[in-house]
């Protein structure tokens, strides 16, 4: 299992789980929609990309408040301690198992965490054009590298969820 290094993601980093309430205690629910890493609590460690998602969340349900539940995990023991699928770059690997997961079809093995790049608005218009056939997947993979792609760590199982403490929220 490899870990990531300090430089991609830093122990005191903070988490961050855009939503429209805050979230103390993280539970999985099950989704009608089909995300890039599947099944999982999201969070990450851009500001601005909590604050725009969070926003969006708010907007789509049209209550509560836009709101950052900000979280703390000790990568170094949950990374020891759990299964961990990681990607260092969006590669063919990483759009095979977001094209997969986008569409529903991924059945491979289930990890407790999963961290790579998000598929943000941009990124998201240029996969469905591969998804769809529009795009080859060297076409995709071109146009994913003039991106600016933000990080995203998946909590894909109610063991993950044990490393995850809640520090606090704010309103945005």
């Amino acid at each position: 299992m490899q870990q990531l290094s300090k430089v991609q993601i830093c122990q005191t980093e903070q988490k961050i789980k855009e939503s429209n309430m805050t979230v103390e205690k993280p539970r999985l629910i099950k989704q009608n929609r089909y995300l890039d890493f599947g099944f999982g609590f999201y969070t990450t460690t851009n500001r601005d990309q909590a604050v725009n998602f969070a926003q969006k969340v708010t907007e789509r349900r049209k209550t509560g408040k836009a709101t950052l539940n900000i979280y703390s995990v000790d990568e170094n023991v949950a990374f020891e301690e759990c299964s961990l699928l990681r990607f260092d770059n969006p590669d063919e690997i990483w759009l095979d198992f977001v094209a997969e997961n986008r569409q529903g079809t991924y059945q491979e093995k289930q990890y407790d965490l999963i961290y790579g790049a998000v598929a943000n608005d941009d990124v998201y218009r240029t996969i469905t054009l591969y998804m769809t056939g529009v795009l080859d997947k060297e076409q995709t993979l071109m146009a994913l590298k003039i991106r600016k792609l933000f990080n995203q760590l998946v909590f894909g199982t109610e063991k993950s969820l044990q490393y995850l403490h809640f520090e606090g929220r704010e309103l945005v």
